[in-house]
């Protein structure tokens, strides 16, 4: 897609605006928003630095907490880094910096990710396999609830599904 300031170059930035329910796109180059830095405020100073140390000051209970004593003395052992310092950079001085830092970074990654353990996801191409197998496993538990609950029809179905995803695995 070209930038539709000059229609030249590649539209590199897509910002998508939303006011009173009205929705406005936008599709220019990284040139063209330099030159627009009033209309597209703040890109002159973006990096994802800025975003992670925003993210950091985003919630008001912490943004109260951030400046006493325990955070500003909270370093981590290895690289000396404080946590005044990383809430700042917005980046880690070392890959033990999670440790002695994780408990003031678990809200970040929850307003960031939604949570604070990685779950995974494992690509349809290579891992169909492993999914399907997965599912079975959770079918075959189902099948020994339904069972133990006295309700038939539902392990029923449910035995109908896990031969059909047997079958499935056998020609794989």
């Amino acid at each position: 897609m070209n930038c539709e300031e000059c229609g030249k170059r590649q539209a590199t930035l897509h910002l998508t605006k939303i006011v009173n329910g009205e929705k406005t796109e936008y599709h220019i180059c990284e040139q063209c928003a330099q030159e627009k830095g009033d209309v597209f405020p703040g890109f002159h100073n973006f990096s994802i630095h800025n975003l992670l140390s925003g993210l950091l000051h985003f919630d008001p209970a912490q943004k109260k907490t951030q400046d006493t004593p325990a955070n500003k003395a909270l370093r981590c052992e290895t690289c000396g880094l404080t946590y005044a310092q990383f809430s700042k950079s917005g980046r880690f001085g070392c890959s033990d910096c999670y440790t002695f830092l994780g408990d003031r970074l678990d809200p970040l990654f929850r307003r960031i990710h939604g949570n604070t353990q990685h779950i995974g996801k494992v690509p349809e191409r290579t891992g169909g396999q492993l999914k399907r197998r997965k599912e079975l496993e959770q079918l075959k538990q189902a099948l020994q609830r339904h069972i133990a609950s006295e309700e038939f029809e539902k392990a029923a179905e449910i035995r109908d599904r896990i031969k059909v995803l047997e079958q499935k695995l056998g020609q794989s």
